[in-house]
């Protein structure tokens, strides 16, 4: 029985045809051509959600400071030596300059108005992104959004 099994195994060819790696190489041509244009388009939604991140945390930093205080306030990208580049919150009621955490890679902090407690306005962009060209705001009114501030 062993012997018959070893004979068939030796009897059969251990390669494939020209058209077998022809037709396998097609159809991973066409999966290529499917999945890196989608690859390439998560790099600029991922870019767009660092923008996104960083207006709605200073969005609810400053919504939260407004919570008990009146006097408006400015925000700043500060960036030293020793520490990479953070958002500041100062001015107003704050004694002290507060840090709102840090800026993500190419966001870029754009327009920003305090008016008083219930009409301010904080806007970032990022080139790198889809949508996040345009920016993203954070308003008093109307939340997270895209656009710039007015």
């Amino acid at each position: 029985m062993i012997s018959r099994i070893r004979k068939s195994i030796e009897d059969k060819d251990q390669g494939f045809t020209l058209i077998e790696l022809l037709v396998v190489i097609i159809i991973i041509g066409i999966l290529a051509a499917i999945a890196i244009p989608l690859f390439l388009n998560q790099r600029h939604k991922a870019e767009d959600s660092a923008a996104k991140a960083d207006v709605s945390t200073i969005g609810k930093e400053v919504a939260t400071y407004f919570v008990d205080n009146t006097s408006v306030t400015g925000l700043a990208v500060t960036k030293t030596a020793a520490t990479p580049a953070h958002y500041e919150m100062a001015g107003g009621d704050l004694t002290a300059a507060v840090d709102l955490g840090r800026v993500s890679n190419n966001v870029v902090l754009a327009k920003q108005t305090f008016t008083n407690p219930t009409n301010w306005c904080v806007s970032v962009q990022n080139p790198q992104g889809d949508k996040a060209v345009v920016g993203y705001r954070y308003s008093a009114a109307g939340g997270l959004e895209e656009g710039v501030c007015p």
